[in-house]
């Protein structure tokens, strides 16, 4: 059987479980979820809201909505929960999306993750909160409205979530400092306002899993953030600011087409990085699994083919550690990827960096991670 003739069956016998759930089938391959849960992980994928008939990666998309529910055991939302989604002003929240998620993802029996309650950056901020004036005692307004907002969110959702972006992307990849934002300018500083996230997120969750995410990476130009995580994290331990993990985007980005030679030069800096990680007590959550196919040619055959053991060479070294539980995907057909509008290629051939193709055909990226999972060491899972 070719390796496209394969990935039809693979499809369709996906797409099939989950189309005529009544019926009696032998011949449905495993779910990535299932292979990730043999090993003590679990999989999941990006998902967004949507209204019906609309072509995009959401719940309302029916083709799409059935993906993910087949490969995955938790979703987390692509968009619908950030500030600018949630806060339309600062007396007023908009759930009506990311409930619409949560229930969405509860109807089918799978886990959600929570992203994020500050991404801490002006450009991700509401324009409200960048203008905003916080009056006589600027310090006492902005812990309030930090507040207000983690303890009206976790409230709603209660043990409805169990794992948290509490901070999102708050080193500068440049230098490796904290941003500055409205808020923690207001409040007193970057470091302050972090820990109040995580303090106030603790008390208003107790038992879920509190983590900081940024898309530091592996790739060379990456050494100054790395660097800038390393000393946040110190520094929440030093504080005894309550951070359970920490959350790797894994926005890959190919080195050209020889991925074994990639990830031989790539490894030992990432391994000093996730020794340092683990070795202060952080679990491990890869967050956000794309990758962007860089310095590869148009063919699509060995495109795909570089893509996909360049991914697999990243989760074999990365899934080697035992401090990762979750791997997400940010979203898990091309179509729909955030990619292609961000960062299109020269060439102008269409992007090809999640596991299914735009037409919903599984691609060689998803037997690599597939054959990661089969690969990884055992750990063991509590949940």
């Amino acid at each position: 059987m070719t390796g496209f003739a394969r990935r039809d069956v693979l499809m369709a016998g996906i797409m099939g479980a989950v189309a005529s759930p009544l019926v009696a089938r032998t011949d449905i391959p495993p779910s990535l979820d299932v292979l990730a849960r043999r090993k003590g992980l679990r999989f999941g994928s990006a998902i967004s809201w949507g209204t019906a008939g609309a072509d995009r990666g959401s719940i309302a998309n029916p083709p799409y909505a059935r993906l993910v529910a087949a490969e995955c055991g938790v979703i987390v939302a692509e968009n619908e929960m950030k500030w600018q989604a949630l806060r339309p002003s600062p007396t007023a929240f908009a759930f009506e999306r990311f409930d619409a998620i949560v229930a969405w993802a509860e109807s089918k029996r799978l886990a959600t993750r929570g992203h994020n309650l500050l991404w801490h950056q002006p450009k991700w901020l509401p324009r409200w909160l960048n203008s905003y004036d916080f009056g006589a005692t600027p310090k006492r307004e902005g812990e309030r409205l930090l507040t207000t907002h983690i303890d009206t969110v976790l409230a709603r959702y209660g043990k409805r979530i169990e794992s948290y972006d509490v901070v999102n992307e708050a080193v500068r990849p440049s230098d490796g400092q904290l941003y500055d934002t409205s808020l923690s300018t207001a409040i007193g500083g970057a470091e302050a306002t972090l820990d109040l996230a995580f303090h106030t997120a603790r008390a208003g969750a107790p038992r879920a899993e509190l983590v900081y995410n940024d898309y530091m990476s592996w790739e060379p130009g990456n050494a100054s953030h790395r660097a800038g995580v390393l000393k946040l994290l110190e520094g929440f331990k030093r504080r005894g600011t309550p951070v359970d993990a920490l959350g790797v985007q894994s926005h890959l980005v190919t080195q050209g087409l020889d991925a074994r030679a990639s990830v031989t030069r790539l490894e030992r800096d990432w391994r000093q990085f996730l020794d340092a990680v683990t070795q202060m007590g952080y679990a491990l959550v890869l967050t956000e699994l794309d990758v962007r196919d860089n310095g590869l040619p148009t063919e699509i055959t060995p495109r795909d083919r570089a893509v996909a053991d360049f991914t697999k060479g990243y989760l074999d070294v990365t899934l080697s550690y035992p401090a990762v539980r979750d791997v997400l995907s940010w979203g898990l057909c091309d179509r729909y990827s955030w990619i292609e509008g961000f960062e299109p290629r020269k060439d102008k051939a269409l992007r090809r960096p999640t596991l299914y193709d735009r037409e919903f055909r599984p691609k060689p990226m998803r037997e690599a991670v597939a054959a990661a999972f089969a690969a990884a060491p055992p750990r063991n899972r509590a949940t």
